[in-house]
């Protein structure tokens, strides 16, 4: 058994999950995973044995050096895995990149609810808004067009010596890297840049690993 136990929600749907997973895979630490099923009667009750809060994910971390610790939240998770693992160099080095860094992960982790909530994440949807029926309320265009304008500020001035937000991957990128199943599962239009951007995140081995994971996954009732 691994020092790290990431527990998770289906990988097909669980946004919240998916950010620290990438997280830790980029730090190539060993971890095991624990799955919990979500939309069950059950659920809620067997995520409030790992987690105080009562939601996904939660990383508990058995021994290393900070002894036996329970987190929860994704971004205080991803927090704690940049601040273990310097080396992967999850933040950005420049202050200034790294400001604005915790600027827009912090932006992502508290808004963006009507997309989150009009578009919600099914990685293997793959049809365009139209044929599902979906049509953005006004204020989930809003968060739509923030979410690349965010994209297009971060790689025009911090961007430029890699294909992510702040150059290489940073959990910034692994807090949008959601968002980006979401434009792309539901056909919505980006720019150039964002499209570009999102093409970055699905060719990481890691996402990679994650969407064929999740295609393997019994799909859940809507509700």
């Amino acid at each position: 058994m691994s020092d790290l136990i990431l527990v998770i929600g289906n990988k097909n749907y669980s946004s919240w999950s998916l950010r620290p997973w990438l997280a830790l895979k980029a730090t190539g630490q060993p971890f095991d995973e624990a799955l919990i099923v979500l939309r069950r009667p059950e659920t809620k009750a067997e995520i409030l044995l790992h987690s105080p809060a009562g939601k996904l994910p939660v990383l508990k971390v058995n021994g290393l050096k900070h002894g036996d610790l329970t987190i929860w939240e994704s971004l205080a998770i991803c927090d704690y895995i940049a601040e273990t693992w310097p080396d992967a160099r999850l933040l950005p080095a420049d202050a200034r990149a790294r400001a604005v860094a915790r600027s827009v992960m912090s932006e992502m982790h508290a808004g963006f609810v009507a997309l989150r909530r009009e578009l919600p994440m099914d990685i293997h949807k793959l049809s365009p808004a139209a044929q599902q029926g979906v049509t953005p309320s006004d204020e989930a265009r809003l968060d739509i067009a923030r979410v690349q304008q965010i994209w297009q500020d971060c790689r025009g001035r911090f961007g430029k010596q890699g294909e992510f937000l702040f150059g290489g991957f940073t959990i910034a990128d692994a807090m949008y890297a959601p968002v980006a199943t979401r434009l792309r599962s539901y056909g919505v239009a980006m720019d150039p840049v964002s499209e570009a951007y999102v093409n970055a995140i699905y060719a990481l081995p890691a996402m990679q690993e994650w969407c064929a994971a999740a295609a393997r996954e019994a799909p859940l009732p809507e509700n």
